[in-house]
């Protein structure tokens, strides 16, 4: 049987168990997680925080990651700003970003989440306001979240991947993980 784990990346980490390309050493997957055979499916970038998703099975990992097996993404996003009902809309139907449109977005305005401290805090500027929504994407394309917000003139400060298909973060602390059954 496939071995499914989730963790709860926290911020500055790389999806990944090495870093090839930094002559300063970043943290990583093996920092927080050593059990041999298991690999990310799909990737969440440095900036962002959230659920992760490693797995032993090839085949699995490929059905994770794909947009055609239709598993959402969920994430808690805090904007710079403040988007009207007319800004979320144009997420639900579907922005055209630089490498093409987007699908259409499941988007609504959320209360302030309760999450762990951000290592370092998103910087505060009293001038200008911050708001929460969540965003469910049925794709993953490199900084999708984050380029999406900006594109309708929100830029994301902070972004904490909440759930993919069932499964969810849920009490599973920062740097930590935990085993689950196949879904």
């Amino acid at each position: 049987m496939a071995r499914i784990i989730l963790f709860n990346k926290p911020f500055g980490v790389l999806s990944q168990f090495t870093d090839m390309r930094s002559p300063t050493p970043r943290p990583t997957l093996s920092t927080y997680i050593d059990l041999p055979g298991v690999y990310p499916a799909g990737r969440l970038d440095r900036d962002s925080e959230g659920l992760l998703v490693l797995t032993d099975d090839g085949k699995l990992q490929a059905r994770i990651a794909d947009p055609k097996y239709k598993r959402g993404k969920t994430y808690l996003v805090q904007v710079e700003g403040a988007p009207s009902e007319a800004d979320l809309q144009k997420l639900r139907d579907g922005v055209t970003l630089k490498d093409g449109p987007t699908r259409p977005a499941k988007v609504h305005l959320i209360d302030i989440p309760v999450l762990w401290d951000r290592v370092p805090p998103v910087r505060f500027r009293k001038s200008v306001p911050d708001t929460w929504i969540e965003i469910t994407v049925h794709e993953g394309r490199n900084r999708q979240v984050r380029r999406m917000t900006a594109h309708i003139g929100f830029p994301t400060l902070r972004l904490v991947r909440w759930s993919i298909g069932n499964w969810r973060l849920d009490g599973i602390a920062p740097g930590s993980w935990i085993t689950v059954d196949p879904d």
